[in-house]
């Protein structure tokens, strides 16, 4: 009975420990985020003028909405091309930080250096060193000048698309494998903080699992499926949530960048917070019904 107790104190602890951790975020949510967030869930509602008197929002209903819909075809086929953009790309994220994070887990000469290495794509894609590397004269005269030196040749991977495309087997299903892999460099960029996650995930795995698994004769793939994957299983989900929505904010996504020029260059606010809306209903709809589906699965363990 008084182990049951200082176990219940002990959770309590914890729970107070990680509501801390969250109140700047919170509190920041409550005085920052929670007024503009109403206001322009009512400006996708109102036709907005901005004049030098301010802002004025007469309520149109549902016209924005109708617009984005119905009139506006340019938005349709963005919103199309970058959920299905979304899914690829976080599914090409998840795989490559977890196969990463297993090599980084590995014990070898130099690893601290390799991990700093992997680390790199947080610290690039950053918001200003992302900025020089997209203005920067030297990257694009490098890329030019690989590009040149090819001759107008065609590379292994061009060729092998040729091949597989004309064959006319699997056609899609290659376009998007090929997509993912022509974009490696892109999901290598935004991989760095999910190689993180799942590295310490990893490093919680105590090795007497891994030891009574080879004694009893499993295979490493074997281990792998009975004991990574389970032990990890929480941090997938973690990792498919941050994945999405990091790739919804993105500086290169078409959607934001039509809703901020319709917000910016246009100053049309009722329309860009009807789009925003729209795309922002239906990432939450995926963020949640895909974890509804990975949550099946996940094992927690104290």
């Amino acid at each position: 009975m008084n182990y049951g107790k200082k176990y219940t104190g002990l959770l309590k602890r914890k729970a107070i420990s990680g509501y801390l951790f969250i109140l700047p975020f919170i509190l920041g949510f409550l005085i920052f985020m929670v007024r503009p967030f109403f206001q322009s869930l009512y400006m996708s509602f109102s036709n907005v003028e901005v004049s030098a008197q301010g802002i004025n929002s007469v309520f149109a209903g549902l016209v924005n909405y109708k617009r984005a819909f119905t009139v506006d075809t340019e938005f349709n086929r963005m919103l199309t091309e970058q959920l299905g953009k979304m899914v690829v790309n976080s599914f090409a994220i998840m795989v490559f930080s977890f196969f990463v994070a297993l090599i980084l887990n590995q014990k070898f000469k130099g690893r601290a250096l390799v991990r700093a290495v992997f680390f790199l794509p947080v610290i690039i894609s950053s918001g200003v060193i992302l900025g020089v590397e997209y203005d920067n004269a030297l990257l694009s005269g490098l890329q030019n000048t690989i590009e040149n030196s090819t001759g107008g040749g065609t590379s292994i991977t061009g060729a092998i698309e040729n091949i597989l495309t004309t064959a006319g087997i699997g056609t899609k299903a290659f376009e998007i494998v090929f997509e993912v892999v022509d974009g490696i460099y892109d999901v290598a960029i935004a991989s760095g903080i999910q190689i993180i996650i799942f590295l310490s995930g990893l490093q919680t795995i105590s090795d007497s699992m891994y030891e009574a698994a080879d004694i009893e004769g499993c295979t490493k793939w074997e281990s792998m499926c009975k004991i990574t994957f389970p032990m990890i299983s929480s941090l997938l989900l973690v990792n498919w949530i941050y994945t999405i929505v990091d790739f919804c904010m993105r500086s290169d996504n078409e959607v934001m960048e039509k809703i901020s020029d319709t917000m910016i260059v246009k100053l049309d606010y009722g329309f860009a917070s009807a789009m925003a809306w729209v795309y922002f209903a239906i990432v939450i709809v995926i963020i949640g019904v895909s974890s509804l589906i990975i949550s099946k699965g996940v094992y927690y363990y104290d």
